[in-house]
């Protein structure tokens, strides 16, 4: 039994297809299956599956899977130590994060980050948090930054800050003439929401407290980002609410737009999500440690309102 063949088995599991496997470990189809063959008449089982499309695990693979995950993860635990004993400051760090943080976070930290530490690579990957989730938990992925808390979540979640949520608003809504907004004062069938499977469109139609309506309208639209939302929102009618950071750069005119909410404000919880066997600790220390260095003052550093969950 070797390291690689191990690593072949995980990566045959996670994708469930010999020769998509086979790519992401850079070698040939071939030289993957005979490996994860070699490994089964070793060990006198069948691992997967083959006559299913895609390849599942059998019973005991499953079992050998998991026991395989946890003994990689004490192997890099060596590497790490050796690199922590010489003080080194290298390898590869690989983050997800959710598509309505990362355009306004990742600026801010990115480049001070890498002139810190120039021998990191960091390999950053904006996808929903059931990815992330499931990344994490299948070692393709090293942490990640999120919103939380996550109900039945296993994994650890640290938190880093907690941001406002506010309301952008079309200039002829009723509520418009309000300087300021009760959380109360919203109503999910004037609201612009993103689509299924973001989290921040459960925190939105949590926020309202209501259930989903049809429009009267007959423009439908709900998007996968918020710079589009922010446009409909502008042109058509109706409102959106925004996370804090993303109305940092706004321009006078779209700042006109925002309302704030009374307190209790709703808030959101900003997280670093990682496994809870977690490796490469001093680097995730220093990701978190550069992301609050380059928090602007006016984020919030702890909850002063209501964090919304998801």
């Amino acid at each position: 039994m070797t390291i690689t063949q191990l690593e072949y088995v995980l990566a045959l599991n996670t994708y469930r297809n010999f020769a998509l496997a086979a790519k992401n470990c850079y070698v040939t189809q071939p030289t993957l299956s005979m490996q994860v063959k070699k490994l089964e008449e070793e060990l006198g089982i069948i691992l997967f599956d083959r006559s299913k499309k895609p390849v599942l695990p059998t019973d005991i693979g499953t079992k050998v899977i998991e026991q395989a995950k946890n003994s990689l993860r004490e192997i890099e635990k060596i590497h790490e130590i050796i690199r922590n004993q010489k003080d080194e400051l290298t390898g590869l760090l690989r983050v997800g994060i959710i598509p309505t943080i990362s355009p306004y976070l990742l600026p801010l930290f990115i480049s001070k980050f890498m002139t810190k530490y120039p021998e990191v690579e960091l390999i950053f990957e904006e996808m929903l948090t059931k990815d992330i989730s499931y990344k994490l938990n299948n070692d393709l992925l090293d942490v990640g930054i999120i919103v939380t808390p996550m109900v039945g979540s296993n994994l650890l979640e640290i938190p880093l800050f907690y941001e406002d949520f506010v309301c952008y608003m079309n200039p002829n809504h009723q509520l418009f003439s309000k300087s300021t907004l009760n959380v109360d004062d919203l109503n999910i069938d004037e609201m612009w929401l993103l689509k299924e499977g973001h989290c921040f469109r459960n925190q939105m139609m949590n926020i309202c407290g209501q259930e989903r309506k049809f429009r009267q309208s007959k423009l439908k639209f709900e998007s996968g980002s918020l710079s589009t939302l922010m446009k409909i929102v502008e042109q058509q009618s109706g409102y959106t609410l925004l996370p804090q950071l993303a109305t940092i750069e706004l321009d006078d005119r779209k700042r006109k737009l925002i309302r704030q909410f009374n307190r209790p404000k709703p808030i959101r919880e900003i997280s670093i999500a990682v496994h809870r066997s977690y490796i490469k600790r001093k680097l995730i220390s220093l990701l978190k440690e550069t992301i609050l260095e380059s928090l602007p003052s006016t984020v919030l550093n702890r909850a002063h309102g209501t964090v919304v969950q998801w």
